[in-house]
């Protein structure tokens, strides 16, 4: 006899097609950007990436660290690739805190190529006391450590505007639609001409916010390119082997009849 299922049973299942179905309505659409370094054969735009380092120095290390990377990469291949002199130069404008020496102190003296990037604060609980409570992230990963990567870091820089006339915000907090519940505490870091790059390129905020970007995406992934170059010697090495091993094995049964 047929029994009638217990609509019970499905309620579950019905409540998590639901939340799907309303996650998948919030969700944000981040501004895509046709980045250089995307698919198997990308590579980094370098005078992008010299640039964005200039950004990443004049405006966001007054608050944000990258304790992973050291002044020498910026001159290795894949990289900036910044000439040795320039490298060396980019260093030794910075006070990094060394010893101790003889008499047993510190002391500060100027920076060398083989220095991790200089942190602009000495500690934590120094970062979130001058930023209102907020501690500004550590940026060598920040973009592998962010859903939407490259495209949510843009996104977040590209989002700042003026909040809607029925939202209301603290003292501190700003309204960007591309940041989760729409508000952060970091203001607006770019805006155009704050920053006169060297090549002389125009620096609007959506050139300074992709040039950063390209940078970020770099210190989180230096090996890159050379990621990209070998996954192509392994695909020709394969579609090579591939091919020897089908007409070996055609001439190694070219003999055999099939009828016996």
């Amino acid at each position: 006899m047929y029994k009638r299922p217990n609509f019970i049973f499905y309620l579950p299942f019905l409540f998590f097609i639901l939340i799907g179905n309303l996650n998948s309505s919030e969700k944000i659409q981040l501004l895509k950007q046709e980045w250089s370094f995307k698919g198997i054969t990308g590579k980094f735009d370098r005078a992008s990436l010299q640039r964005g380092y200039q950004v990443y120095n004049e405006v966001c290390a007054s608050c944000h660290s990258m304790r992973l990377l050291s002044y020498r990469n910026l001159g290795e291949t894949g990289g900036p690739e910044f000439s040795i002199e320039q490298v060396k130069a980019i260093a030794a404008n910075f006070e990094i805190q060394d010893g101790p020496n003889e008499e047993g102190e510190m002391f500060m003296r100027p920076g060398r190529p083989s220095d991790k990037f200089a942190s602009p604060y000495p500690n934590i609980q120094a970062a979130t006391a001058a930023n209102g409570g907020a501690y500004p992230p550590d940026m060598s990963v920040l973009v592998k450590s962010r859903k939407g990567g490259a495209d949510y870091i843009y996104s977040v820089l590209m989002g700042y505007e003026d909040p809607p006339a029925n939202v209301k915000l603290d003292d501190g907090v700003y309204y960007n639609k591309y940041m989760e519940g729409k508000k952060i505490k970091m203001s607006n870091p770019l805006s155009e001409g704050i920053v006169t790059y060297a090549d002389g390129t125009k620096s609007t905020e959506a050139q300074m916010a992709k040039d950063v970007t390209t940078f970020l995406t770099w210190a989180a992934e230096p090996t890159l390119e050379a990621r990209h170059k070998m996954g192509v010697r392994v695909i020709i090495f394969l579609i090579i082997l591939t091919t020897l091993v089908y007409f070996s094995m055609r001439r190694l049964w070219s003999d055999v009849d099939p009828e016996k």
